[in-house]
């Protein structure tokens, strides 16, 4: 697609009309996934013998399940931007994640365990077809010479993501905490439905985005692309990478004793290696950039595995060790997961503008450097459930007769919004200005999964704040957090040189050699 056809896109406000179209669905995508998201541990520790009876597991149970979860939702993103990259597009495969999404939600509305697992297991599916594409299709809307407008664009989206996750915190929380589990769980589908009845009705702004990539190369240069698998076993490297990656699995398996976590390793170890062919696949510069694409794939597992503890470890805390009173007024504990969406809408624009102005200055403002002084930014916030933890008082048995106040989750949350507002949306924009066009969606479900690996990180971390106490914990991760992002600032510059000035690009055409669009009516 040339860039005279994105310049011809009707606009509002300055954007693509196409981008609020993806701006709502993703919007009520969010909407159903934060408000399931935000009942989940509750409804899994909730007392089975109470008015609003739920299953009654422990603490570290639940939190374990949420974190196969949520690594799984994401993980799948990694499959579904292969069948994007290879057989839908883009376009096509956000319409069918949707659908399995509408299907998963509502299902989750049975009071049946066998309904609950069926409705994990769609949601996942749904997720990974729609999730990492229509990040993708933002990108798409804009010319390789809009950087700063493509950026601008993906701060936009972010908002639709967090407008929909705040809402829903406090309807389906709310609906789920004091009507019934299953109703608030019947109220994100619905929520989905209303974003695919949006998304089909806007598919006349996005014809010209997110259609099947044809690569036209000759079959010398395409052929690691023709079947991913069978090239994993052509090659040295993705040979090495596949085999030390399931030796890792079997090592956790037979020597750790933990078969679960052997067969994740095992299982990743076909991504790994489909990794390294999707890297062999390149020309020099594109092997530059992915290389670094996958590198900051490491600050997102560090950045999500700390901040996830949102969903898990912290919801669990503020239902059973904060003082949620106001008065006469208890406010449900699941309200707390609307804090971070609602920070993000008062400071997105603030945060913005304060990256434009810093440039403008002439100080460093890349993607990298904005990553990592988000992953500091967002450990710091951990201190302040430091002091939290030691404001609870026990007694002799272990019970809880003292809570520490509700002023540290919402400080805890203000700063983990200024450190994903400084990362998250330019590591979705950081992607689209790197991959190569024709594996657009494969890098973008890569992200996504790192996102999930992240998410198991955390479920581990909530998980042995049992064993280790949470001011241990929240310190751990805070320490953690700041040594690590000090240690990507001081290997900015050769991490940079890898991006071939991709965040500079000036006055190109869009069109990448050798690729067209699978439907010949949307090139010039």
């Amino acid at each position: 697609m040339t860039a005279t056809v994105l310049a011809n896109q009707k606009k509002l406000f300055g954007h693509p009309v196409g981008l609020y179209i993806l701006f709502l669905t993703e919007m009520w995508e969010r909407f159903s996934y934060y408000g399931m998201r935000a009942i989940l541990v509750l409804y899994l520790v909730a007392e089975t013998a109470s008015d609003n009876p739920g299953l009654g597991w422990a603490n570290d149970s639940a939190i374990a399940l949420y974190g196969w979860y949520t690594m799984f939702v994401y993980v799948a993103s990694i499959p579904g931007g292969i069948i994007a990259d290879k057989i839908l597009g883009q376009r096509k495969s956000v319409f069918v994640g949707g659908l399995l999404l509408v299907a998963g939600h509502s299902v989750l509305a049975i009071e049946q365990m066998w309904a609950f697992y069926l409705g994990l297991i769609l949601i996942v599916m749904g997720v990974g077809m729609l999730k990492p594409n229509i990040s993708t299709m933002v990108g798409g809307l804009y010319p390789k010479n809009q950087q700063n407008k493509r950026d601008m664009g993906f701060y936009i989206f972010y908002m639709g993501i967090n407008l929909g996750a705040a809402a829903a915190a406090l309807i389906v929380g709310y609906v789920g905490e004091n009507i019934g589990w299953h109703y608030g769980f019947g109220l994100a589908g619905i929520g989905m439905g209303v974003g695919q009845l949006t998304y089909w009705w806007g598919q006349k702004y996005l014809k010209h985005v997110g259609n099947l990539v044809i690569d036209d190369r000759d079959d010398e240069n395409a052929k690691e692309s023709k079947n991913l698998f069978s090239a994993i076993f052509k090659h040295t490297n993705s040979i090495i990478g596949f085999s030390i990656t399931v030796a890792l699995g079997l090592a956790i398996w037979f020597l750790g004793g933990s078969w679960s976590y052997g067969l994740l390793v095992i299982a990743l170890a076909f991504a790994v290696g489909v990794g390294v062919v999707v890297y062999n696949d390149g020309n020099k510069v594109e092997k530059d950039r992915i290389l670094v694409t996958y590198l900051s794939f490491l600050i997102i597992i560090i950045f999500w595995g700390a901040f996830e503890q949102a969903g898990g470890l912290l919801n669990v805390y503020a239902a059973q060790k904060t003082d949620l009173s106001l008065g006469s007024f208890m406010v449900p504990a699941s309200w707390f997961q609307s804090v971070n969406a609602i920070f993000i809408l008062v400071f997105a624009t603030i945060v913005g503008s304060f990256w434009v102005w810093w440039k403008n200055r002439g100080k460093e403002s890349s993607s990298l450097f904005k990553m990592a002084i988000g992953v500091i930014i967002m450990g710091w916030g951990f201190f302040f459930m430091s002091v939290a933890s030691k404001e609870v008082g026990y007694d002799a048995a272990g019970e809880v007769i003292q809570k520490s106040g509700m002023q540290w989750l919402v400080l805890a949350y203000l700063f983990h919004t200024l450190g994903e507002l400084c990362a998250s949306p330019v590591a979705l924009s950081f992607i689209t200005k790197l991959a190569p066009e024709r594996w657009m969606a494969f890098m973008m479900g890569a992200y996504f999964a790192a996102t999930g690996l992240g998410n198991k990180v955390a479920g581990l971390l909530g998980e042995s704040a049992s064993e280790f106490g949470e001011f241990a914990i929240f310190t751990g991760i805070a320490v953690f957090c700041t040594i690590f992002g000090l240690l990507v600032l001081a290997v900015l510059k050769p991490l940079k040189r890898l991006t071939h000035e991709a965040e500079n690009l000036e006055g190109k055409d869009e069109q990448q050699e050798g690729f067209e669009l699978a439907d010949p009516k949307l090139n010039d």
